[in-house]
């Protein structure tokens, strides 16, 4: 589905998402999350190690809620692709640089500067995999 230009604008503003994923009995739980169009993709990262990975893989269900200051929110209902072969690492570096703002230079990581080799290692070390959501319904604003 094709987001509308007024959806996408929000997005390049807004960055602070919850994700909700299913549990095995239907209940759902709800992460904080950070969240990007990249290449006009709904992008978040996570790790392999993650709960909301192992519930993504046996249930790709998932909606984002992006929320701004004051009372403006978009959801996002769709499922997951999760990418995590052996250019997640690169992945990352492209989702961290737009939510960022920073399409050259260090990258901000657990509170230090990463040049680009340093982070592209960090998100090796750490299973660093995208979370891409294939949007199937959008509401919300």
């Amino acid at each position: 589905m094709a987001l509308a230009p007024e959806q996408v604008a929000f997005l390049d503003r807004n960055h602070s998402a919850a994700m909700v994923t299913l549990t095995r009995d239907g209940h759902p739980r709800v992460v904080r999350v950070g969240v990007v169009l990249v290449d006009g993709k709904i992008w978040s990262s996570g790790t392999q190690g993650r709960v909301r990975t192992k519930r993504l893989r046996r249930d790709p269900r998932c909606t984002f809620f992006i929320w701004e200051q004051g009372y403006s929110w978009l959801a996002l209902e769709g499922d997951v692709t999760i990418l995590d072969g052996p250019d997640a690492a690169e992945q990352n570096l492209q989702l961290f640089r737009v939510m960022q703002g920073r399409p050259d230079g260090p990258l901000s990581w657990f509170g230090g500067e990463l040049d680009e080799d340093a982070f592209l290692r960090a998100m090796a070390e750490e299973g660093r995999l995208i979370y891409e959501l294939d949007v199937q319904r959008a509401y919300g604003m």
